[in-house]
C-alpha cells in the first residue's frame, strides 16, 4: 500500500467543491439516494478526489467508485481517458461502477441493485 496520501490532496479542494455545488441534474438525483447512508448504512462522499481523480461518488467502506457517465463519455478520447483512470484507480485497490446518467432516471432500482451487488 501507500504511504502518501492520495484522498483528497488539497490543490484539489477548490475543485472539488466547485463541482459538488454545480452536480449534473443525475448526480444530483444519486446523492439524493445515497446520502445520508441510506443504501444498506454505506456512506458515500460525492466528488471525492483520489490521487490526481475526482470521482462522482466513494463509499470509503467498501472502496467503491460510482462514475455517471454523460455523452461526452461516448467520444473515443474521453473512453480512452476513462480506460487509463479506471485501470490507475483499479491498481490502488478500488472497484468502479459507471453507469449512463439516464439509468439513473431510467432504471434506478436497478441501478441501486446494481451498487448493492458490488458490496462486500
Amino acid at each position: 500500500m501507500h504511504n502518501r496520501k492520495i484522498n483528497n490532496l488539497s490543490y484539489l479542494k477548490d475543485r472539488r467543491k466547485e463541482l459538488r455545488n454545480n452536480l449534473t441534474p443525475a448526480e444530483a438525483a444519486l446523492w439524493k439516494l445515497l446520502q445520508k447512508s441510506q443504501l444498506k448504512g454505506r456512506k458515500f462522499r460525492r466528488q471525492h478526489s483520489i490521487d490526481n481523480y475526482i470521482v462522482d461518488f466513494y463509499c470509503p467502506a467498501e472502496k467503491l467508485i460510482i462514475e455517471l457517465d454523460g455523452q461526452v463519455h461516448n467520444s473515443p478520447i474521453t473512453a480512452l481517458n476513462d480506460a487509463d483512470r479506471d485501470n490507475h484507480l483499479k491498481s490502488l485497490g478500488y472497484k468502479i461502477l459507471r453507469f449512463e446518467n439516464k439509468l439513473v432516471f431510467e432504471n434506478t432500482e436497478w441501478l441501486l441493485d446494481e451498487i448493492e451487488r458490488a458490496f462486500n
